[in-house]
């Protein structure tokens, strides 16, 4: 299928999807809301091709819709662009399945492949010894985190994923007339259950219910498309170097912070983390016995022509003595089949294993009979049966098949399946050291002590470490659940493996303290040895002292023992959201691409292997926009191979609901990796340019960088920190309704306050997308190349240099014209009258003169006509989105105004002459949340 073929194909397919909705639609609630949409949909194209009447007597429609035609109005366009986002990736599927074809016909690697990754290195002249060093070394840990910025309900996207089933048949399965039949009806079936499903949650999810959410996607997706990658490096190795043997270590693996990451979050108790732990194991477990029940008669080589290893006699002997019943059970069904009967015991012994992990944790438990107690007993039973198939003549095929996929998948997962971090603030640590320091008699008031003390204090004690934590009876509620995780660590590796937490992460780490404090307390749990303590710098001040801080951490005689224990390997995560928030767009980015650059400089002058944690979010304020891109425009000397990063919310539907789509995100990244760590520099920022640039200019784009980020910093504050700015916030955006939107169990703001600090960053950015302003994403960034650049063309020359041949660079204005173009003055501006005039006057003038003066700075230093020229498709896919998002940013403004109306007043007016049920009203405007977002394909 061609490109223009595949098109039409889209176009087609959104076509055929909105007729079934407006079937639907006449279907479920009759003529007269269809005719309503119709009509709704009409004036907002025609507002867009600037018909000002059109857009007033839209205006005057929305406002006196009654509450229940509203609610049906955002709904049908809520669901259509459900489903034009299914569409769309079916055409991204199509896409990767021609290009795929297209490489192997001309014998060549597709871009942005392992293949594509290891070829290149090979022809920089990367030899195979370093090749070797390079994998040996290599680590790439997407982290799963429940971070609430999936607006959309579980139930709604198993939906949605059934029909993303039924459309992947049209296109890859040759249907008879019949089949094609049936799919029609249950594609109509599908519609019809997704049209009286409510969109948005009545109660809040639970830690459990995101825990379980999480898993799904191991289930689905990552089990299977995770070890494929593995079998693509090895043939890539194979062809690139025929000669060599590589080993390959598990450097491609999952974390997760649902049910451990309890920064903010009151309900990840210790009680609620063994539980996310268990039903981790419980997963891991059901799809090892999937794996096997699915090759339950795969293994059928007889004994009487195909001898067996002696091992393998001696474990089945043993396993019918622990499983008498299955003994004579396999040996009267399954005679002379000893390859079967191992893997029937096998499974046996998983079902065990299951059982046993129904029983909490607390106190000694009793050993179910034939469990596996460690995964190296379960995968020893694998390799007993994969060495016996090797040893006889035509084995190694079964060998090397679906028993090495399902041995390289227990060697990924484990019975962990994903590595639970453990997070906790800073000053809950300090809090509960207060108690603790105080309980010992170590010190007054350990939380008024400062640095230096707290540090010497500190020193004493990892000196001479306390058997156990002391009296944890006597400590405070409060202090208790800090202490409990130190307990739980041991008792999980026990259970699960040393896997299931390696890394404890101290949110907001000011200062050299804030490490030791959690080293101290991990030292008298007995558990210091088994976690990296990962400090997390998120303020541009704690950017800036994070190299110092480290530096004091390497050289205290405790900490540089613990990173001795830990292979003198040190995990650094550094925040994208608290710091946008704090200092904007550019200057955030600067700061982060500084302070790893120090990081790396610090870690390698100390022989320390640095591992950088990135907390990216979905969206652009947030470190969002192509990973791929973000890994390839990193520091080289700061990936060296190794790399985390959290995927959250939104952003893991998108990326791991469809399996092609799962595996090309997974090779992308493993390619960026390789690419960026080479010996040999062969990263490259996006087409058409190649080379890294930064060092073939010297210091002047750093030059150039230093003097625009304060620039972009003091105009972003000047506007941020004005009283007039909350007070907008609040009256234009939905940011009160967000709160109650139920997409999480962690509350919205740290405190219960109304100041901006205390609110969170994933509100923060998810506002302002949802009025269209997207300040998070550009704001800063026109005054700041107009005012350093003016009409200096040599200046301008630089930014365009600095735009073809820097990733860093070009990647940070890709991404803001990504968010400027969902962003949309003629809607923003529709928000702005829900503010009262005067603050109104403060602050839309503002963004609405930024907006244009960074547009115009944009498409200066890139030569485009239009914003996203160099991305035609999502241009495109924008722009045709943008009419029918329209209406329900309309009524969202018309419910918020009556919603505040009542709220404030409870009055009747002219649209209701009754008064409104408030509740009734944010349930729809909550409807609105979700479909915005459903449009623009973000959140926060």
């Amino acid at each position: 299928m061609s490109v223009e073929e595949e098109r039409d194909r889209l176009s087609e397919q959104i076509h055929q999807l909105g007729d079934l909705l407006g079937d639907t639609i006449k279907e479920q609630e009759g003529e007269a809301l269809f005719e309503l949409v119709e009509e709704i949909r009409h004036l907002a194209k025609a507002h867009r091709s600037r018909d000002e009447a059109a857009g007033q007597r839209l205006l005057a429609l929305v406002d006196g819709l009654p509450l229940d035609r509203a609610h049906g109005v955002v709904k049908a366009f809520a669901t259509y662009f459900q489903l034009v986002n299914l569409a769309e990736e079916e055409e991204r599927v199509r896409v990767l399945h021609r290009r795929a074809r297209h490489a192997h016909e001309q014998n060549e690697p597709m871009d942005e492949t392992v293949a594509e990754a290891v070829m290149r290195l090979r022809d920089a002249g990367v030899s195979e010894s370093e090749m070797q060093a390079l994998l040996r070394g290599l680590l790439i840990m997407p982290v799963l985190t429940a971070h609430p910025t999936e607006a959309v309900r579980r139930a709604v996207l198993a939906k949605l994923d059934r029909i993303s089933d039924i459309l992947r048949d049209f296109d890859f399965v040759r249907l008879t007339p019949h089949q094609e039949a049936q799919a029609w009806t249950a594609l109509r079936e599908e519609l019809a259950s997704l049209w009286q499903t409510e969109e948005t949650r009545t109660t809040k999810p639970t830690v459990l219910d995101e825990v379980r959410n999480g898993l799904y996607y191991f289930e689905s997706t990552l089990f299977d498309q995770v070890p494929e990658i593995y079998e693509k490096l090895e043939l890539a190795l194979a062809d690139a170097w025929p000669d060599a043997t590589f080993d390959i270590p598990i450097f491609l693996r999952y974390g997760s912070w649902i049910g451990g990451d309890r920064d903010g979050n009151p309900f990840v108790t210790p009680e609620v983390t063994e539980q996310a732990l268990r039903e981790h194991k419980a997963m891991a477990l059901r799809l090892y016995r999937r794996a096997l029940d699915r090759m339950h008669g795969h293994f059928t080589a007889s004994r009487l022509r195909y001898e067996i290893s002696p091992a393998l006699k001696a474990s089945l002997e043993a396993d019918a003595a622990l499983f008498p019943e299955r003994a004579r059970m396999v040996a009267a069904h399954y005679p002379e089949q000893p390859y079967r009967q191992k893997l029937f015991f096998v499974f046996d012994r998983l079902e065990a294993t299951a059982r046993a992990n129904t029983e909490t944790w607390h106190g000694a438990r009793a050993r179910v009979p034939g469990e596996y107690s460690t995964v190296e007993e379960f995968l020893s039973d694998l390799r007993l049966v994969q060495h016996s198939l090797q040893q006889h003549a035509g084995g190694w095929r079964l060998a090397s098949g679906r028993l090495a996929t399902l041995i390289r998948q227990v060697e990924i997962f484990g019975f962990h399946l994903a590595t639970l971090d453990v997070r906790q603030h800073a000053a809950r640590h300090t809090a509960a050291l207060t108690e603790l320091v105080a309980q010992l008699d170590l010190a007054n008031d350990y939380g008024s002590l400062g640095e230096s003390e707290r540090i010497a204090l500190l020193t004493r004690e990892l000196a001479e470490p306390r058997p156990a934590l002391l009296a944890d009876d006597k400590l405070s509620e409060a202090a208790r659940e800090v202490v409990a995780p130190f307990h739980l660590i041991p008792r999980a590796h026990d259970e699960l493996g040393t896997s299931a937490i390696d890394s404890y992460v101290v949110s907001m780490t000011a200062d050299a303290s804030d490490a030791l404090g959690v080293l101290w307390l991990a030292t008298l749990a007995g558990c210091a040895s088994d976690v990296d303590i990962v400090p997390l710098f998120e303020t541009v001040d704690a950017l800036h002292r994070a190299p110092k801080i480290l530096a004091t951490l390497f050289a205290h005689p405790a900490y540089a023992a613990h990173l001795e224990r830990r292979g003198r390997a040190q995990q650094v995560m550094i925040g994208y959201s608290d710091s946008n928030k704090e200092a904007g767009y550019l200057s955030a980015n600067w700061e982060l691409h500084l302070a790893q650059r120090s990081l790396a400089k610090t870690c390698a002058e100390h022989d320390v292997t640095l591992t950088l944690f990135h907390g990216r979010g979905g969206s652009v304020g947030r470190g969002g926009g192509p990973a791929n891109r973000a890994i390839l425009a990193q520091p080289a000397d700061s990936v060296r191979g190794r790399l985390k990063l959290t995927e959250q919310g939104e952003v893991i539907t998108n990326r791991y609901a469809n399996a092609d789509i799962a595996h090309r995100h997974l090779e992308q990244i493993v390619s960026a990796v390789l690419l960026t760590s080479g010996p040999r520099k062969v990263g490259t920022p996006p087409k058409p340019q190649r080379g890294l640039g930064l060092r073939s200019r010297g210091g002047e784009w750093e030059q150039a960088m230093s003097a625009l980020s304060p620039i972009a910093k003091q105009t972003y504050c000047e506007l941020v920190g004005a009283a007039a700015l909350l007070r907008y916030f609040h009256e234009t955006t939905p940011i009160d309704e967000i709160g109650r939107l139920n997409i999480g169990s962690r509350p919205p703001r740290r405190q219960a306050t109304e100041r901006l600090e205390d609110l969170r960053a994933i509100p923060w950015v998810f506002a302002w997308m949802q009025c269209r302003v997207t300040l998070p994403g550009w704001y800063g960034l026109g005054t700041a190349f107009t005012e350093w650049a003016g009409d200096d063309d040599t200046r301008w020359a630089t930014l365009r240099a600095m735009y073809r041949e820097w990733p860093f660079f070009r990647t940070t204005i890709d991404n803001a014209q990504m968010s400027m173009r969902k962003a949309d003055l003629l809607i923003a501006q529709v928000y702005a009258r829900l503010a009262d005039e005067a603050t109104r006057e403060l602050v839309w003038p503002a963004l609405a003169a930024e907006f244009q003066r960074t547009e115009t700075a944009i498409l200066r230093l890139t030569r485009q006509r239009d914003l996203l020229d160099n991305e035609r498709w999502v241009q495109r896919a924008i722009k045709v989105r943008n009419p029918y998002i329209d209406p329900m940013n309309y009524i969202q403004v018309a419910l918020l105004r009556r919603l505040r109306r009542v709220r404030n007043h409870g009055a009747p007016s002219a649209t209701a002459p009754q008064p409104e049920d408030p509740e009734a009203l944010r349930r729809v405007v909550l409807l609105t949340v979700n479909g915005i977002a459903a449009g623009l394909r973000n959140t926060g």
